[in-house]
């Protein structure tokens, strides 16, 4: 599956278009993770915790956007976007979304 965020595929031609296809996710870190990042909050740097759960959910996030497109018999997805929002205090929603197509 060629997944990109532009509108075209450099060497592709898009023949056909299917339609929308999204995934998302909700993910918390562990408490004791969320204390350590208060921690470091005060002192400055990356808050690895968080940078490992964002990763981690973007992924799971395109995972299921690629479900979707393979159940429509996409070639590819383009458009692709991210978004993502805090649902409540250390918990986060990824939403990854873009346009199945077929191409040659």
């Amino acid at each position: 599956m060629i997944i990109v965020n532009t509108e075209n595929i450099a060497g592709k031609t898009v023949v056909e278009t299917l339609g929308i296809v999204k995934g998302g996710t909700i993910r918390a870190k562990h408490i004791g993770k969320d204390i350590f990042a208060g921690l470091k909050s005060i002192v400055g740097g990356e808050l690895v915790g968080y940078t490992e759960m964002i990763s981690e959910a973007r992924e799971e996030a395109i995972e299921r956007m690629t479900k979707e497109a393979k159940e429509l018999k996409a070639d590819a997805i383009v458009n692709v976007r991210f978004s993502t929002s805090q649902v409540m205090t250390g918990a986060a929603e990824v939403m990854v979304y873009g346009t199945a197509v077929k191409v040659k």
